[in-house]
């Protein structure tokens, strides 16, 4: 493999690794997994594997340039929220 094609691969972190690259804990990282409000992960061979580019992607959401700036979207915290309907209407 070229130097080319490792520089431009993406890179994937293990759930500690990524974790310490966002500067939380493994079991928050397994909390927003559980309540799907975390950055997106991949399962390869059972293992679960973050990608350094979508950790990123997912603490830019967060993104303000003041604290009276609203910003465009909001980092959820690790734990239930209401659930959003299906299709429009309440799953049973």
């Amino acid at each position: 493999m070229s130097d080319l094609n490792l520089a431009t691969s993406p890179r994937y972190l293990r759930t500690s690794e990524a974790a310490r690259y966002l500067s939380l804990s493994p079991r928050t990282l397994e909390k927003h997994r559980t309540y799907g409000t975390g950055p997106a992960y991949r399962k390869i061979g059972g293992r679960v594997v973050y990608a350094v580019a979508d950790l990123k992607a997912w603490a830019d959401i967060g993104t303000r340039t003041s604290t009276s700036d609203p910003g465009t979207g909001t980092v959820l915290p690790a734990k239930r929220h209401a659930p959003i309907p299906y299709a429009g209407k309440e799953r049973r």
